[in-house]
């Protein structure tokens, strides 16, 4: 595991195509200002094909409506629409439906700097790692949030360092970064289907010798965010347990093809 801080950003491939994925779940009141502000960032960014993919996955508020007007007004916006929840189940559909180059996902309140988004892509790109992931626990890191998520967050990442043997500093960041490669090898092995699938995919990547670019990252959190945090910890626990006994055991399976979402966006 590298911390990894490019000096430069550039050198793409004129044909490079990165694209950013956007879970969402009852996220109408600001899905349509999260990708605006997307849009204008990757418009002003490196030269490449960026695309931005939202995925629904069971929202009951009217998010679709909103996803399918921005997919239909932007060229380089696509919709994805599943009807079960879990993050992990969303970023799995949307990687495995996507033909770019790069695929990253961000969440929806935009928490992490988006200039840190080329910095994930260079190091996949131009430096030779296989994935990136921010990191709000570094030296250089910047963050922003609750005492209680501080030391739910730390005791965490202790935890899986501790039972996993692992080198990366924050395994639950919502901001990542794969190289079309690395997700075909590894999302067949990843089984959680909700928020313990950054920690699994990440530690599965390390355990077979991919390379990992950790990023220091500024981060604010958001006051409207609705995950149960005790709840989600307490999943996560199980879920590395359940990864470190396949890990002693090597009773990994993969897993069967996902079924194709529903989509709206440009022809490919």
């Amino acid at each position: 595991m590298a911390t990894y801080s490019p000096l430069e950003i550039g050198n793409w491939p004129a044909s490079l195509k990165v694209d950013v994925v956007v879970p969402v779940l009852n996220e109408v009141r600001v899905l349509a200002q999260s990708v605006a502000t997307l849009l204008q960032f990757m418009e002003s960014g490196p030269a490449c094909r960026w695309q931005v993919t939202i995925v629904d996955n069971g929202s009951t508020d009217g998010t679709d409506v909103v996803a399918r007007q921005l997919a239909a007004k932007h060229e380089t916006v696509r919709f994805l629409q599943l009807p079960q929840r879990g993050r992990g189940r969303a970023l799995r559909h949307a990687w495995t439906d996507s033909d770019a180059d790069v695929m990253c996902y961000t969440d929806v309140d935009l928490s992490t700097e988006l200039a840190a988004l080329p910095k994930m892509v260079q190091a996949i790109v131009v430096d030779g790692f296989d994935l990136a992931t921010g990191s709000r626990l570094l030296p250089d890191s910047r963050t922003t949030r609750s005492n209680l998520r501080e030391f739910v967050s730390r005791c965490y990442n202790l935890f899986v360092k501790a039972v996993l043997w692992t080198s990366f500093s924050d395994a639950q960041c919502g901001f990542k970064a794969i190289s079309r490669q690395a997700a075909t090898d590894l999302l067949p092995l990843v089984e959680d289907e909700s928020w313990f699938f950054d920690t699994e995919l990440l530690a599965l990547a390390e355990k077979r010798g991919y390379r990992l670019a950790d990023i220091p990252v500024e981060w604010i959190e958001d006051d409207d965010s609705r995950v149960k945090i005790i709840r989600t910890a307490w999943d996560d626990i199980k879920g590395v347990f359940r990864v470190r006994w396949t890990l002693w055991t090597g009773r990994q399976r993969a897993r069967p093809a996902p079924v194709r979402a529903l989509s709206n966006g440009p022809a490919r």
